[in-house]
């Protein structure tokens, strides 16, 4: 056997928990390669006291896969770009862009610290854990895992409803005289809830493979789009779509206009955290995942930047956009048809945009199925005992059909109304941003307090070392690395208070921002639940190990 990092050969004993709770002899020769870096990992899990029960089957590139495709940055921007260009203006649209890509960058490369220090499905609510003071780390702990948990519950249902929508506007497209029924939105979602499961429950080598793939389509797909939008479209000129603002909101002032417009088009860029609920089954987790969510916002914010550019210059019939929104749900559609000046080539277009919808929805329903079996692992939500149960390959099964369950019944909305289903998805925004809050204010909090203990290779992995705070491998050298811990924290407050904002000023039922009423919601039932019911058996992420 090769010698492994300069040690000697002799073969040196493991004791390594196994799935079914019992203890399984490992020699040090049976590891190599990935194997090898498997049981680091796993050392490591157990040292903030979580058994590995999942497959490691996820290396750096369908780490980045996962992560790019759950984001959708440039494919997002087609849809969230036009509502904000009519109310601020092309210059708002690429002004607040480059804003919000600052800002995430910021938030995604304290999360990758964080990520490193505690590679676990948990994320958010495990670092709170972590960190917090001993008199609220439970109660702030089960607000972070509800916050994170919901969030990504609604990612779920938000990915099943841009597929169903964006396939009836092809359709629309494609036969004019199709006219999109709720029933027909209803259950193409559960079609896409339905696929997503299939995928999700086949195995993880099979998954990882599989954002490989969609790695290469994500970006194949930007220039099958942006080619031939670029090349077919007239253009605007520059000062057109760099300089001009507007105020069609109604807001006092072209500055509140604008700021109102940062979190729409901020969203773009959200859900790069999807990578550190699958960090158990990533191999090198502590070093891989910090990397993902780096890459995933340079490549994802370059694509979504180009896009928006794009499109802003190739944006020749406003009133023809806006009025598809009403048949065909998306402008960017009619753009795409006046662009190309062909319907087949329009329908093409959007074509790759909808594959990539369907690839984001299986990842996403990998993630937040990951979320629910973590913090049902630790007896946070009702019937965990089944929630945490694994199928035959490692998979959490139950929490993935119960992923689907939920987008089904929320799904029923639609064929009442779906303005209050817009109002329910509005929370996305403000629920995984304020778990972004809590856990960044507090390491912020922690490393000026000199909590950390430097990193030292090994140190994670023994269990003696099992309740002090060590840096992981991958940190941001000081002192920027405080400096952009704090500017995560005012940026993750300024996008939290202006995401509460409607898009116009003295709106109507339809048009109000119910995201705050949601939210609020939220909050209220989480703080009664918790103190009824939840504190009782509810102490915050447990030592299973």
């Amino acid at each position: 056997m090769m010698d492994i990092a300069g040690k000697s050969k002799e073969s040196i004993e493991l004791r390594v928990a196994s799935q079914n709770n019992g203890d399984t002899l490992l020699s040090f020769s049976d590891f190599s390669g990935g194997n090898y870096h498997s049981s680091r990992d796993d050392t490591t899990l157990r040292r903030l006291g979580k058994r590995p029960l999942l497959n490691r089957s996820f290396g750096f590139m369908s780490s980045l896969g996962l992560s790019c495709t759950v984001l959708l940055s440039w494919e997002g921007i087609l849809v969230t770009s036009v509502p904000t260009f009519l109310n601020n203006g092309p210059g708002g649209v690429i002004w607040a862009f480059l804003i919000g890509w600052v800002g995430v960058t910021s938030v995604y490369a304290t999360v990758a610290e964080l990520a490193s220090i505690a590679p676990t499905a948990g994320g958010q609510y495990h670092w709170v854990a972590m960190m917090a003071p001993d008199s609220c780390a439970n109660f702030l702990s089960y607000l972070t895992a509800w916050l994170t948990t919901l969030a990504w519950q609604v990612i779920a249902i938000t990915t099943s409803y841009s597929v169903a929508t964006i396939i009836q506007g092809i359709i629309v497209l494609a036969r004019p005289t199709y006219v999109a029924i709720a029933w027909h939105t209803v259950l193409i979602m559960w079609a896409a809830a339905v696929f997503s499961v299939l995928v999700n429950s086949t195995t993880g080598r099979a998954l990882a493979k599989f954002e490989g793939a969609v790695l290469i389509l994500h970006l194949a797909g930007f220039f099958g789009v942006l080619v031939p939008l670029v090349y077919f479209a007239p253009h605007n000129t520059p000062a057109e779509v760099f300089t001009t603002f507007s105020n069609n909101g109604g807001w006092p002032t072209q500055g509140v206009a604008f700021l109102v417009g940062v979190p729409t088009v901020a969203s773009t860029l959200t859900g790069a955290d999807c990578a550190v609920h699958m960090s158990e089954e990533v191999r090198q987790a502590n070093v891989v995942v910090p990397r993902a969510l780096i890459y995933t916002i340079f490549i994802n914010g370059a694509l979504g930047f180009a896009m928006v550019i794009a499109l802003l210059f190739c944006i020749s019939d406003v009133p023809a956009a806006v009025a598809a929104a009403d048949t065909m749900f998306y402008p960017f559609l009619q753009i795409f048809e006046s662009a190309v000046k062909s319907t087949t080539g329009a329908c093409i277009m959007a074509g790759v945009v909808l594959v990539l919808a369907v690839a984001s929805s299986i990842s996403t329903y990998a993630s937040a199925s990951r979320m629910m079996w973590s913090f049902a692992r630790d007896k946070g939500l009702p019937f965990d005992s089944y929630l945490v149960k694994l199928n035959k390959n490692s998979l959490p099964v139950y929490a993935i059909i119960c992923t689907m369950a939920i987008t089904v019944l929320i799904s029923l909305i639609v064929l009442g109304s779906s303005v209050v289903l817009s109002a329910l998805l509005s929370l996305l925004l403000a629920a995984i941003y304020s778990s972004y809050l809590l856990a960044c204010g507090l390491l912020l909090w922690r490393r000026c307090t000199g909590a950390f203990q430097p990193y030292v290779a090994g140190a994670d992995e023994d269990p003696r070392n099992a309740d002090q705070l060590f840096w992981g491998p991958w940190k941001l050298p000081e002192p920027f690395g405080t400096i952009n811990n704090a500017f995560a924290c005012v940026y993750t407050l300024f996008l939290l208070f202006w995401s509460f904002w409607p898009q116009s000023n003295n709106p109507d039922p339809e048009e109000l921002n119910w995201s705050v009423v949601v939210y609020g919601a939220v909050l209220v039932f989480s703080v009664v639940w918790y103190v009824v019911r939840a504190r009782h058996h509810f102490k915050g992420p447990i030592r299973e190990v």
